[in-house]
């Protein structure tokens, strides 16, 4: 995510861009720096979603618990108008006492929104939600949703509270071992919600709760889960993000030039949060790490300082190195489980950092990207509702200094960038697919992607609509893209400001030259 590498003689002049981007930039700069806490951590609660909040509600009513908690959840439901599909039906279940019946989940599109290696567990996970909301629901039974083969942790925790419930409801319960229930139990055994994953909290909960002999397990766990209750009276995906947060805020905060003492107390509270074994996690509080917080806290601590941060560097990359797949791509979580795109450009960028040491992954990561991309120059889903999410990264991935591409990636790089300008609005904004209306976050990939090609007009409207969404209170214009479990969307405000700034700073990366910049800073980009 760190900035593309220009040439002087490439830069495009400042003059022009309107003459109020150099200002925007800097105010959303001390805007977003103001956001890094004592600690070096870009803190942001998960906001309330309509998922947890439902499952959370009947939880309350089945068990019998806390009937404030669970009137300040339905009073929070009552404001809720989500698309169709899972999360509509859940909310008719527990709102109107309306059953679920199997054509009213919309599977299709949920295993359509999600990468084609997860579906037989999406639709089990789909069904064990709609049992959860619905007791009557009656749920297909297929045994090879729960194989744990290549899953990490919070997926095996996810896949066998999916089966306690889908075993009860369907008459298997002989079906539940007692490794399941044990795993299960195991997440109760904390001061906190388990990795700071709220759903899998609560599936964990109503499979439980079908038990014998739980009780008390379960009303502990309740306890837990209603730390976790917003203000509007709903629950959130996870607790926050506030690792991932940190890591993107940081490499955003370095590309638009913010002063050194605020990225070294980033770089420092990475830093502490980095795992034994390299890796980093999406939040504090979670052990499993991911590529992507890995990917660009690696970018951020070599923008900061090379050789002060050169051990954790190391580590993380050793972490990313452990998990490549014998396709030349790189997973998620895990090694041994399916490569992903956008995972493979984002660890494709982070390896350029030592490109020496790194060259047979990185020609071998950019051969899979190619051999990926969609025939529209877009790549399967990710961890984004954009589709620009991975048609950024994966351009960032293939400019970076090294060996000249194979004509390959040269053509899938042209098969992106076609795509980001074919589908820029009117407006000079983008949208999350083609067609829709433009938004910040997305319009934020897009002039990431652009600042990349010759052209500067594209990036001329790319600033104006931006410009247009500042509003006195904040950014307008702003349409969450995070999901979690993929394909459902949940809401972290700061990222919408954090993507903002990082997309200005490359663009100032592209018309001033970087050791113009104050102090220096990005002296790690060169």
């Amino acid at each position: 995510m760190r900035p593309w590498t220009i040439p002087e003689t490439d830069h495009w002049p400042g003059e022009l861009f309107p003459a109020e981007v150099a200002r925007m930039r800097e105010r959303l700069m001390w805007s977003l720096a103001a956001k890094v806490g004592a600690d070096g951590a870009v803190r942001d609660a998960c906001r309330s979603r309509t998922l947890e909040s439902v499952l959370a509600l009947r939880l309350l009513e089945r068990t019998g618990h806390d009937a404030r908690a669970a009137e300040a959840l339905r009073g929070y439901l009552r404001t809720q108008v989500p698309a169709a599909g899972v999360e509509r039906a859940l909310l008719a279940a527990a709102l109107e006492g309306k059953g679920i019946a199997a054509g009213d989940l919309l599977v299709g599109q949920v295993t359509a929104a999600a990468p084609g290696f997860t579906a037989v567990r999406k639709r089990a996970l789909v069904h064990a939600l709609a049992v959860m909301a619905d007791e009557t629901f009656v749920p297909e039974w297929d045994e090879a949703a729960f194989d744990r083969s290549g899953l990490h942790s919070w997926a095996v925790v996810q896949v066998m509270a999916a089966k306690v419930i889908l075993a009860c409801a369907s008459g298997r319960v002989g079906c539940v071992g007692d490794e399941d229930v044990r795993l299960l139990l195991d997440t109760q055994c904390r001061p906190h919600v388990w990795e700071g994953n709220v759903l899998i909290h609560l599936s964990v909960l109503h499979a439980l709760s079908r038990l014998p002999g739980t009780g008390a397990v379960v009303a502990d766990g309740v306890r837990r889960m209603l730390v976790h209750q917003r203000c509007d009276g709903g629950l959130p995906f996870v607790s926050d993000t506030d690792t991932w947060c940190t890591a993107t805020a940081g490499v955003a905060l370095a590309a638009a030039g913010a002063p050194r003492e605020v990225l070294e107390r980033v770089a420092g509270h990475l830093v502490r949060c980095q795992q034994p074994a390299g890796g980093w996690s999406f939040t504090d509080v979670a052990c499993q790490t991911d590529v992507d917080d890995t990917s660009v806290a690696v970018q951020f601590l070599h923008l900061v300082d090379e050789e002060r941060y050169r051990e954790a560097i190391e580590g993380g990359l050793r972490s990313l190195v452990a998990v490549a797949g014998p396709d030349g791509g790189f997973p998620t979580y895990v090694a041994g489980a399916p490569s992903e795109a956008c995972m493979t450009a984002a660890v494709v960028d982070a390896l350029s950092v030592r490109p020496a040491a790194h060259r047979s992954l990185i020609a071998g990561g950019l051969r899979y990207l190619a051999g990926r991309q969609r025939s529209d120059g877009s790549f399967p889903p990710d961890w984004s509702s954009s589709r620009l999410h991975t048609v950024f990264r994966a351009l960032l991935a293939c400019a970076r200094p090294g060996d000249r591409p194979a004509p390959r990636v040269r053509r899938m790089a042209e098969q992106a960038r076609r795509l980001v300008l074919g589908q820029q609005n009117a407006d000079g904004g983008w949208g999350q697919q083609a067609g829709e209306p433009s938004d910040v976050i997305s319009t934020a990939y897009g002039l990431i992607a652009v600042c990349g090609q010759a052209d500067p007009a594209p990036a001329v409207a790319a600033v104006r609509f931006l410009a247009a969404a500042q509003g006195e209170l904040g950014l307008r214009q702003v349409r969450p893209d995070s999901i979690g479990p993929r394909p459902f969307v949940f809401t972290v405000p700061v990222l919408a400001d954090i993507f903002t700034v990082l997309a200005l700073g490359h663009l100032d990366g592209r018309t001033t030259p970087v050791q113009a910049r104050s102090g220096g800073r990005l002296a790690g980009a060169r």
